[in-house]
């Protein structure tokens, strides 16, 4: 079963409750996603940590239930 967008936004607001996230559907089929995810927690800390942060979020969800993922995050701006 494909995870929803709604699933992955609230997955990756649970482990980073600042997060401004944007989701994109990208072939229409709840399988491939693009998402940007802004947190304050993601400060100081490498692309590969950040990212690692999400995916840890998706609690596995990551090549199973969600095949594709791009993602782009960053700390905000001051």
């Amino acid at each position: 079963m494909a995870m929803s967008a709604a699933d992955i936004e609230r997955l990756i607001r649970q482990a980073l409750p600042d997060a401004k996230i944007d989701i994109r559907d990208l072939a229409g089929d709840g399988d491939h996603y693009a998402a940007n995810v802004v947190s304050a927690s993601f400060k100081g800390k490498t692309r590969v940590q950040q990212h690692q942060m999400v995916y840890n979020a998706l609690k596995g969800g990551m090549g199973t239930e969600l095949h594709a993922l791009a993602l782009q995050t960053s700390a905000p701006e001051d």
